[in-house]
């Protein structure tokens, strides 16, 4: 099992690889980008891997998003892998201004894309998102300057045909949302195309012994994603956890509604529990084992309070693995 690290300072970068951590991931919301830290980083560092958790689908074109991973496998010397996701209908709509139409095909053609302009071939696509050279243009099949080079893409997929989509198409997978106990409501659709994928799995992680207080903290967390993190019509976390068994609609409504602290409280504690690991060194540890039993190759491990705490927090867990 290996283990990368959410990132939230160079310094925490700089003692997750001397402390032997796999990777470092960054993520974009509506804040920072998650390129721009890893360029700085690939310099800092020399072995650790750098990786995007996720990269916004459509926020760029699929040649910008080639030739800036092309640009970081470059500068860090083969450490860079892509993570990619479609985000959602609030953010690319209300952010970026570009419609949140056929996320499917979307990511298909995205990885398409990036895959062949990568690989040193010439650009010449026609898909139902995009069409490269556009037609009736003057535009012509390109092929990069750049030297070819791998760029592994990992995809950030829930819902079950784009689950096919990355089991079919990448390398790896980050699963938001997973728990061991329903692991095959994920799995089995990653799993149909018959390829072996990096399984990500992320989670926050608290040595504790007041794992009831620390659970309910995590659960309450999940508030702002099943309410806020999609449309009124859609939301691929509240889905995610309907189909794990959970009925989250009740969260959904409160948040929407304005009682914000009624919807933490909604959330069922099971849920911060089961997505994360939390408890003392020994629940911890067999915590572990339930997600490396299922197949999960990777931990993306989020962590809290001051560097030093965090630091002692991410040494633990390495300890255990």
């Amino acid at each position: 099992m290996k283990v990368g690290v959410a990132f939230d300072s160079v310094d925490l970068a700089l003692e997750a690889e001397r402390l032997g951590a796999d990777m470092i991931w960054t993520a974009e919301y509506w804040g920072h980008d998650a390129h721009t830290p890893l360029a700085y980083l690939a310099a800092k560092t020399s072995r650790i891997r750098l990786g995007t958790a996720i990269t916004q689908i459509g926020a760029r074109t699929p040649a910008m998003l080639a030739m800036a991973s092309m640009s970081l496998q470059s500068l860090s010397g083969g450490r860079f892998v892509l993570g990619l996701g479609v985000s959602g209908p609030q953010v690319m709509e209300g952010w970026h201004g570009v419609r949140f139409a056929s996320p499917l095909a979307s990511t298909r053609e995205t990885i398409n894309i990036v895959r062949r302009i990568s690989a040193g071939e010439r650009l010449d696509h026609h898909g139902k998102v995009y069409t490269l050279p556009l037609p009736d243009s003057a535009g012509k099949a390109i092929r990069s300057l750049a030297p070819p080079v791998h760029v592994p893409i990992y995809v950030a997929a829930l819902g079950p045909k784009n689950l096919e989509l990355t089991g079919e198409l990448a390398d790896g997978w980050i699963g938001n949302a997973f728990m061991p106990e329903s692991a095959d409501v994920f799995l089995g659709p990653l799993r149909k195309a018959g390829r072996t994928l990096d399984l990500v799995a992320p989670v926050a992680v608290e040595f504790t012994d007041d794992v009831s207080e620390v659970g309910r903290k995590h659960a309450a967390g999940y508030a702002f994603t099943i309410g806020a993190m999609g449309s009124s019509s859609r939301n691929f976390y509240n889905e995610a956890f309907t189909r794990q068994g959970f009925d989250v609609t009740e969260v959904q409504r409160l948040w929407a509604a304005g009682d914000r602290d009624a919807a933490r409280a909604a959330v069922p504690i099971e849920i911060g529990l089961r997505t994360n690991l939390i408890g003392t060194r020994e629940m911890i540890a067999e915590r572990v084992k339930a997600y490396e039993a299922v197949g999960v190759t990777s931990l993306l491990v989020k962590l809290d309070g001051p560097l030093d705490h965090r630091v002692s927090t991410l040494a633990q867990l390495m300890e255990l693995m």
